[in-house]
């Protein structure tokens, strides 16, 4: 039998990824997120969600864009920061040693140590209670080469993200293939 939990946020994994915004007096920063996801196939979006109390929300308002660094998990320690201080007394590239990159398709910066990078402007805002949801549609994915297979996508084992566990305030690395998805005729 199930026991019930109440109504938490308990729903897992979530991404771990970092935002990048700039500033009004045009410093780089970056937050990391884990209320985040894909929204929309076409056109392609994803969502961060965030409090109007942080930096990045009033920054993202203010340029109508955004881009999301996904962190490999040899950057856990990085991503983590980025979350907790505050670009409005931090310069959090300079703290963590990274290397800010000025997106040249939105008004927005980027890590470079990090493997992907999804660039977005800003389509829509939900206020949703204690956070707001940032609608953006990508304009672009960008990745090391080193992590690309030979269809032209990035590898998930290559590029090595990590997840958030709501529950256990942890983060977790992604374990082995399980199998294809999408097949036509399942064996049960």
């Amino acid at each position: 039998m199930k026991k019930s939990l109440g109504a938490k946020v308990l729903a897992f994994p979530a991404p771990v990824w970092v935002v990048g915004t700039y500033g009004k007096d045009s410093q780089p920063n970056i937050m990391t997120a884990s209320w985040a996801g894909i929204c929309c196939s076409k056109p392609p979006c994803i969502y961060v969600s965030l409090r109007e109390a942080t930096h990045s929300y009033h920054s993202i308002m203010a340029r109508k864009a955004f881009t999301v660094s996904i962190p490999s998990a040899n950057h856990v320690k990085e991503a983590d920061f980025a979350g907790i201080a505050s670009g409005k007394d931090t310069d959090k590239f300079a703290k963590l040693g990274l290397t800010s990159i000025k997106s040249e398709l939105v008004d927005a910066p980027y890590v470079n140590e990090f493997p992907v990078v999804i660039e977005c402007k800003l389509v829509n805002t939900v206020p949703l209670g204690l956070h707001t949801m940032f609608v953006g549609e990508i304009v672009d994915v960008k990745a090391d080469e080193s992590v690309l297979l030979e269809n032209g996508k990035p590898s998930i084992g290559s590029v090595n993200p990590f997840l958030y566990d709501t529950g256990q305030m942890k983060y977790w690395s992604i374990g082995q293939e399980l199998s294809n998805a999408f097949e036509k005729e399942g064996k049960f």
